[in-house]
């Protein structure tokens, strides 16, 4: 497309997005030849699998209302934009792009390679490409190839959707949001002192009563089956795959308050909307407690299609040592007994972890050797690690403290401290075969709403992303940050609003 003005300069846009520009970075980016240029008559040409047609009209419906063109999704013909299915060493989740004069072609062993390179291809068009109304373009794609596989299968959020409750637009707009970045887990912390979010059948007091208020006193709120379902199936479309969480034995009062036998004294307490943690306890010497739990497990599993089952265990200051450990040492093979792998928080190491385990860390850069070594021991075990340093990304830690939302309790995490370390080398004594990557948590105590979210998790959650995708060889502040500054234009387009932070140059991008 010609300048608009006769002898004015191209447009910024002109000129194509270097494949070197993508976050999180890719394993290998090789420029070279000719752009492709997207125009009214390319069409987007997938293979037979229903699974390649699916990617297809998921990018379609991106690229269509920005271009104003039709971009039919078809089998047929030759050049424009082609997904394809090949036996390759992309593993699970890679892919390869390759990109000249006459088409872009995203080839990968599996349906999660081909979607996560078409999060790639849309980095490479302009940013406008995000937008709901026809934009002028030219869409060009750089030449060259672009391979990439991730370095770790574990790269996960999580929403506490107990402190505060988030409808299920709101899931699915944050869950957009990971996609975009090649996020592969969502992990849903489903119940908690100030809210159950989950609708048990056997229970159904959890949900009506327990859910029935949240931090503050509002009105809370929780998910229906056919809920929860339709969250399962919209992160399925984005290759995420859901872990539910059920925090025990701590984390109960909703429970508690729900059901009056729960209690060792049987008598129900109130239901609670303040933010202080530790003083619940489901009573671990009740027989009543393990019939509670095998209910609710079955219940989720049941509507969980993924591999994994979250059963927290952090904080469970009310609850003994000693029946810390007869509580984990009966629950776990409850989960697994309902076709579950156990994740928990790192206390979980405290016990003894089933095997097969996933134990989630989440201490801080300044945690005691004595906790740490507790982690390593497991690990060194074969119990597999997720690594969630609060002060590195917990995302509802506020940047400075001017940031009017979040807490500080783990300190102020800037976006520079939140990238700059390395998840294979961070907890002494862990094999680097035991971690199996990467999570940032956003706890919702001071979060009521979307806004709220995306000013917690950007700029700080593509920079987890990259730390679970990219190579540790890739990672470098001052060459990310470049990159990253560059993310703010395409966040505009798609109405995110983000925390400017004065590490991050973010120049004409970040209006």
């Amino acid at each position: 497309m010609a300048a608009s003005v006769t002898g004015a300069a191209p447009t910024p846009q002109a000129s194509p997005t270097p494949l070197d520009r993508v976050v999180p970075a890719p394993a290998s980016a090789d420029p070279g030849g000719s752009p492709y240029r997207i125009t009214r008559g390319t069409h987007i040409r997938v293979d037979g699998s229903r699974e390649a047609r699916g990617v297809g009209e998921y990018l379609a419906r991106i690229l269509r209302p920005s271009t104003g063109y039709r971009l039919p999704v078809t089998a047929q013909g030759a050049g424009g934009i082609r997904l394809r299915l090949a036996e390759g060493p992309f593993g699970a989740e890679g892919y390869r792009l390759d990109s000249g004069r006459h088409g872009v072609t995203i080839t990968a062993a599996r349906p999660a390679g081909l979607f996560h390179g078409v999060q790639t291809l849309r980095q490479l068009l302009p940013a406008a490409v995000e937008k709901d109304s026809v934009q002028p373009g030219p869409w060009l794609v750089a030449g060259g190839t672009i391979t990439d596989t991730p370095r770790y299968g574990w790269r996960g959020a999580m929403l506490d959707v107990s402190r505060h409750f988030f409808t299920v637009d709101q899931v699915k707009r944050y869950i957009d949001q990971l996609a975009l970045y090649k996020i592969n887990k969502l992990h849903l912390h489903l119940s908690d002192d100030q809210g159950w979010r989950i609708a048990v059948d056997s229970w159904p007091r959890l949900a009506t009563y327990g859910g029935s208020t949240e931090v503050g006193g509002g009105p809370g709120g929780y998910y229906t089956k056919a809920d929860y379902k339709e969250i399962v199936r919209y992160a399925a479309s984005r290759y995420l795959e859901v872990v539910p969480e059920i925090d025990m034995p701590g984390h109960t009062n909703a429970a508690l308050a729900s059901y009056a036998d729960l209690n060792c004294d049987g008598v129900a307490p109130p239901l609670y909307t303040g933010t202080e943690v530790g003083f619940s306890s489901l009573c671990v010497g009740k027989e009543i407690t393990y019939d509670f739990v095998d209910d609710v497990i079955r219940e989720l599993a049941a509507l969980t299609p993924g591999r994994y089952l979250h059963i927290g265990g952090d904080e469970a200051h009310s609850t003994s040592h000693e029946d810390y450990v007869t509580f984990m040492d009966r629950v776990q093979p409850i989960v697994a007994k309902y076709g579950k792998t156990v994740v928990g928080w790192h206390q979980l190491t405290g016990a003894t972890p089933a095997k097969g385990a996933l134990a989630q860390y989440w201490g801080l850069d300044g945690t005691g050797a004595e906790e740490k070594e507790r982690v390593a021991e497991a690990a060194r075990g074969g119990t597999g690690v997720i690594l969630s340093p609060a002060d590195r990304v917990y995302l509802d830690m506020k940047y400075t403290k001017e940031t009017p939302l979040g807490l500080s309790w783990a300190g102020y995490v800037e976006v520079k401290r939140s990238y700059d370390w390395d998840p294979g080398a961070y907890l002494p004594g862990v094999p680097g075969g035991a971690v199996r990557g990467v999570e940032a948590p956003m706890w919702s105590e001071t979060l009521e709403n979307s806004g709220h979210i995306e000013y917690m998790a950007f700029p700080r959650l593509p920079g987890v992303a990259e730390l679970g995708w990219s190579s540790a060889a890739s990672h470098d502040w001052e060459r990310y940050k470049v990159r990253l500054a560059a993310q703010a234009e395409r966040w505009d387009a798609l109405g995110i609003g983000y925390y400017r932070s004065p590490q991050v140059p973010w120049g004409a991008g970040g209006r």
